[in-house]
């Protein structure tokens, strides 16, 4: 369905009311002793009450709001929508990071019109920054966001969440071999990575292993900000699996020629 520019506006004013009170339960846990779970799964795969608790305040708020809205979320059974309008919510993406007090997580925030994700917010409470992305544009706390020009993986800044993400032999070598000839490859950094991408500070992100939670709220920040976020083979990036996210256009295209083979 088509949202117009006056219901994106309601719709960015209701998510970052989401993320306030997302902020407010995540709040007495972080940087504190904190009891940890394993979802199980081929990787460590942490959940904390701080994740339950602020999903559920979430889910709470778009409940009495807008009924008939879905919820897909992390933590939690989707609920349908009824009017084709679905809120995508990754409470804590970045656990593993907000577990040893790095203050490289965020909360996701994604609105979903039915064909692809046309709202996204990161929020870092900790920092005081949230980044929200629309059809409108990208910013960090009204602050314009874009991405920065740079064409040669040579010359390229690449980051991963981590190389344990890679599932398949074929991954993992067609990510290193990309690796080998950027100028600079850290690992870490979660949603907040694709943040900075989009800020100019990073030009490409190459990860597996992703789930829908995980990627749309990213995608209106990334795309807003004049990057360019698919799968490996061109594909929409919307329900995850192997992602690039790039800042400038050439590039992408040049990574998705690289690794589309392993896709």
């Amino acid at each position: 369905m088509s949202l117009s520019p006056e219901q994106i506006t309601e719709y960015r004013a209701f998510a970052e009311r989401l993320a306030d009170a997302a902020a407010a339960a995540i709040a007495p846990y972080f940087r504190i002793p904190l009891a940890v779970s394993d979802k199980g799964g081929r990787l460590f795969d942490p959940v904390t009450e701080a994740d339950r608790a602020a999903e559920r305040a979430m889910r709470h708020l778009i409940r009495q709001h807008y009924p008939q809205h879905g919820i897909l979320g992390e933590e939690e059974e989707a609920l349908a929508s009824r009017n084709g309008l679905t809120w995508v919510l990754d409470p804590i993406d970045g656990t593993r990071a907000f577990i040893t007090g790095l203050p490289l997580w965020g909360t996701l925030i994604a609105l979903n019109d039915g064909q692809r994700p046309l709202l996204g917010v990161m929020n870092q409470p900790f920092t005081g920054e949230r980044y929200l992305g629309t059809p409108q544009g990208a910013w960090c706390n009204d602050r314009p966001l874009k991405t920065r020009a740079c064409p040669e993986l040579s010359q390229a800044r690449l980051m991963c969440t981590t190389p344990d993400m890679f599932d398949t032999p074929a991954r993992r070598e067609a990510f290193e071999s990309v690796a080998q000839e950027a100028q600079l490859l850290r690992f870490g950094g979660d949603c907040y990575a694709y943040c900075m991408l989009a800020s100019g500070f990073v030009d490409a992100i190459v990860e597996a292993s992703l789930q829908p939670y995980d990627v749309q709220a990213l995608m209106p920040i990334v795309e807003g900000a004049g990057g360019v976020m698919t799968t490996w083979d061109g594909g929409d990036a919307q329900h995850g699996g192997a992602i690039i996210a790039c800042g400038d256009p050439a590039l992408h295209a040049q990574l998705v020629a690289r690794l589309r083979h392993a896709a």
